[in-house]
């Protein structure tokens, strides 16, 4: 298993995939992030299809980051899964 993908390396891979340069992706990237922090500070939680839904739950005295997968990402590591597509 390898180390961490850091986000310059994630650009570069998404901006290859895409064939796109990687600042544009990069700032998609920063965009996409911002709207996530700000859904999840409103309490809203944020579905992303193949991927999962991240939320957040109020506590007594906090607040509680939750991360429920989707069947795809279950299925890929051989959770119990519903999911038959591609991989």
């Amino acid at each position: 298993m390898r180390g961490r993908i850091e986000k310059k390396e994630l650009v570069d891979l998404v901006a290859k995939r895409v064939g796109r340069d990687a600042e544009a992706v990069a700032e998609v990237i920063d965009a996409m992030l911002a709207e996530i922090y700000e859904a999840l500070r409103r309490g809203e939680p944020v579905s992303l299809r193949d991927f999962g839904t991240f939320y957040v739950r109020p506590e007594p005295d906090s607040w509680v980051f939750k991360f429920n997968p989707s069947q795809r990402l279950r299925a890929l590591f051989g959770w119990s899964s519903t999911y038959r597509g591609e991989l």
